[in-house]
């Protein structure tokens, strides 16, 4: 270089347990700039190398989130709140970073980037906001006809795989893992296999937010590869298949595999919109409710009088 520096090119890592590990393969892979108008870069422009994590990598990001599942699981929905806003203060203070990467990733033009970056900072706050109101709107007492009375609560499932959306590198790798640890389950998340970039850095920001390591763990590589031993996992209690909404077939075996131990599958479904842009609109309440146990607690109340119940 004419000024005398080298060039420092980023080496992007997997996200497991709280630290950055290469794939224990040894692989990478090549990306590029997508889309037809791409950012600075350009379309078809090499921006790094991703690691292209194995199964051994999926098995040890499931042990991690077990790990980690009983600390996040048992602290307080308040807490758990915290932690997400502090994820979304820190992303802010990298925005900028996040706006080349996802016009980079998606092809979008500085601006439009700069949108669906603000999205999903807005959306963790959204998700921050819901972790201490979701079990008043999904649990409560029950009419009963007896000496009783029951509460009904929502639990987390457990550990939960996430195959991220593959259009949308960064809104929508946020919206559907928010919801999945803001009801207190952890989560191994398989990014979009053609745009890893957003997802790898987010990876950073949550290792600096105040989020116990192993409650999110990020894989790259092909999807399809890392889907099938999460999805027969026998310690894998969950899985969203957002990520092969364009497969039918593969969705199908996955299906079939989460089956084995009896796991919850949120099926995929398409997301209208180019590029994914219908990860913009209201998310509502229904991935915060996909990965959750309700509990029924029966307590007797002793017997009825005329007049009602007495202890």
């Amino acid at each position: 270089m004419s000024d005398g520096r080298l060039s420092v090119f980023k080496t992007y890592k997997l996200y497991v347990g709280g630290k950055f590990p290469r794939s224990e393969s040894g692989r990478v892979y090549e990306v590029s700039a997508k889309g037809s108008a791409a950012g600075a870069a350009g379309k078809g422009t090499w921006l790094a190398n991703a690691p292209q994590a194995s199964r051994k990598d999926a098995r040890d990001a499931v042990v991690a989130a077990r790990k980690a599942f009983g600390g996040w699981s048992g602290a307080t929905a308040y807490n758990r709140g915290q932690v997400l806003y502090r994820v979304a203060e820190m992303l802010e203070g990298r925005r900028e970073q996040f706006v080349r990467e996802v016009a980079e990733a998606e092809g979008l033009s500085k601006s439009k980037a700069a949108a669906v970056v603000d999205a999903a900072i807005d959306r963790w706050v959204w998700y921050a906001g819901w972790t201490d109101k979701i079990g008043q709107v999904v649990g409560g007492a029950n009419p009963v006809a007896g000496p009783f009375f029951n509460l009904s609560t929502p639990e987390p499932t457990g550990v939960v795989a996430v195959l991220a959306p593959q259009e949308s590198s960064l809104l929508g790798l946020v919206s559907v893992v928010a919801p999945v640890i803001a009801t207190g389950n952890t989560a191994v998340v398989v990014t979009s296999a053609g745009r890893p970039l957003p997802a790898l850095s987010l990876g950073e920001v949550l290792a600096t937010s105040d989020l116990p390591g192993g409650v999110v763990n990020i894989l790259s590589g092909r999807t399809a590869e890392l889907a099938a031993p999460l999805a027969s996992h026998q310690d894998v209690n969950g899985i969203d298949l957002t990520g092969v909404a364009g497969d039918a077939a593969l969705a199908k075996e996955l299906e079939a595999a989460a089956a084995e131990n009896l796991k919850r599958v949120r099926r995929p479904q398409t997301v209208d919109g180019a590029g994914g842009a219908g990860w913009s609109a209201d998310p509502g309440t229904h991935r915060l409710t996909a990965f959750l146990e309700t509990k029924t607690v029966w307590h007797p109340t002793g017997a009825l009088g005329a007049s009602g119940s007495s202890y």
